[in-house]
């Protein structure tokens, strides 16, 4: 309890660094695919965390940032590790501060990215300061990941998320929590995506349409299969998302495409929609269908060991005068892929809301609470 009262109280006098901090962070704009903003961010965040006397390592990507990886410089060997996740990508384009400007009003701050998620990265900075000014040692090492491609599936970092997440005792991801209430995201569904090509065969459509197999038709009965397959009682969502095809309007489409996205509870739904999609048969003769993709991120599942981290910290959060709810997200983050590896908590960010959304906002007087909560559970014996 002391504990906890100490951290809550060095964060509040911290708030206004907090929130200058954020500000500054927001005000770096860095769209997923812009490598030079991107790296901008990363130097700025390694600085701080050298200031911490963390050993920095900046991967660059090929074709996004890269990432940023921290650790303690002095650390016992064999202690072991907790994962702390982070992006520094958003979904807003550069000049959108133009537009919609970093700004507090009220009980908000409002800007591109300050929800989703730089207030997480904010959080893990003055957590580790928090539980160094106040002398306290972890059982369990803080590493830290923060990655620049998260928006866009974490094409490059993934295969090190998945290194660090396997021999990590717990994982920790600074998304924004669910909902203007705070909830702590438990699970996830597991996100797909497929791509199906019809190839058909042209003829002009006015001299000779009786030659040709239209693959616009084909592709309009593919559609109605696939859409008969969403099933929300089970969570299974099946969503046409694009198509395209044909060359001219008088030529019989000789080419077609969908773009499908799939959302699941568990794997093994993912597994059983996968394999009815890779069944779909043409219902036109002389059709040919290519149908990729799949999977991409697993789901997290409201497993015992996830379940476990979650009332750890509705307990911790007791102790600040939080009271906590736990919850599902339609939505895929980092914790899809840690989650398959190790215990998971996602959702540990600042409540507010508006991700993706002109109106992204978190409520600025609860960040030092939701930063202790972290710095609470950091401070945790390991998980199992």
């Amino acid at each position: 309890m002391k504990e906890a009262a100490s951290i809550l109280e060095y964060l509040r006098a911290e708030a206004n660094d907090m929130q200058a901090f954020l500000k500054e962070l927001v005000s770096i704009e860095t769209p997923s695919r812009d490598a030079a903003a991107q790296l901008h961010i990363l130097r700025r965040l390694e600085s701080e965390f050298q200031k911490l006397d963390y050993y920095t390592f900046l991967m660059p990507g090929k074709k996004t940032g890269g990432y940023l990886y921290a650790r303690p410089e002095k650390r016992i060997k064999n202690k072991p590790i907790q994962l702390l996740l982070g992006h520094c990508d958003t979904v807003w384009k550069t000049t959108t501060l133009k537009e919609m400007p970093v700004v507090k009003r009220e009980d908000k701050m409002r800007g591109p990215g300050v929800y989703d998620m730089k207030a997480g990265i904010t959080q893990i900075i003055y957590a580790l300061k928090a539980i160094r000014e106040n002398h306290l040692e972890v059982a369990v090492t803080p590493v830290v990941l923060i990655n620049s491609d998260e928006e866009i599936g974490s094409i490059e970092s993934t295969s090190t998320i998945k290194k660090l997440a396997k021999i990590a005792d717990r994982a920790y991801v600074m998304e924004p929590p669910l909902g203007l209430n705070g909830k702590l995201k438990t699970a996830r569904k597991g996100l797909g995506r497929f791509t199906i090509t019809v190839h058909g065969k042209a003829a002009h459509a006015g001299l000779d349409p009786g030659k040709g197999i239209n693959a616009i038709v084909e592709l309009s009965h593919q559609i109605q299969e696939l859409h008969a397959m969403n099933d929300f009682e089970k969570g299974i969502t099946v969503n046409i998302g694009t198509i395209q095809g044909g060359v001219s309007a008088n030529v019989v489409a000789p080419e077609s495409k969908a773009v499908i996205d799939v959302r699941v509870e568990n794997i093994k739904d993912g597994e059983f929609i996968s394999k009815k999609i890779y069944g779909l048969k043409p219902s036109l003769p002389d059709i040919k269908l290519v149908i990729e993709g799949g999977i991409g991120r697993p789901p997290m599942e409201a497993n015992e060991r996830n379940q476990k981290l979650w009332e750890m910290a509705r307990t911790k959060a007791v102790l600040l005068g939080l009271e906590l709810s736990q919850a599902m997200a339609g939505g895929g983050s980092d914790g899809n892929t840690t989650s398959t590896y190790t215990a998971t908590l996602d959702g540990l960010g600042t409540p507010g809301d508006g991700a993706h959304a002109n109106h992204e906002f978190i409520f600025y007087d609860q960040l030092p609470e939701r930063t202790a909560l972290l710095a609470l559970l950091l401070l945790a014996t390991p998980n199992s």
